[in-house]
């Protein structure tokens, strides 16, 4: 029962940050209406909807792959190297090439 409760409190203080930052930022800088609490919850919700609701690592995951698999890639014989490129090869990962090319530089 507390649950749903905390669950519309947290949501009605986020719709009211939005509200506030709306109503103290937007109307000076590009000329639009103040908004009420409602409207406020609308946007959030929209923008939850357009842009993701905040998956962990979103933003520079496909970095933080690379720096990995560079990682993992380090320590490989020259073999074992060859034959791991070889399954990236011409499939799905093959966008993963820079990878190999990057590492070839640096060994050079």
């Amino acid at each position: 029962m507390v649950f749903p409760i905390m669950a519309m409190a947290f949501f009605t203080l986020l719709s009211y940050v939005v509200m506030l930052l709306w109503n103290n930022i937007l109307p000076e800088v590009i000329h639009v209406e103040t908004i009420t609490i409602w409207q406020a919850a609308g946007i959030f919700i929209l923008c939850k909807l357009l842009f993701g609701f905040g998956r962990p690592g979103g933003f520079g995951k496909r970095q933080m792959f690379k720096n990995r698999l560079a990682e993992r890639m380090k320590d490989m014989s020259p073999e074992e190297m060859e034959k791991f490129k070889q399954g990236f090869d011409g499939g799905r990962f093959s966008r993963f090439n820079e990878c190999f090319t990057d590492r070839k530089k640096e060994t050079e």
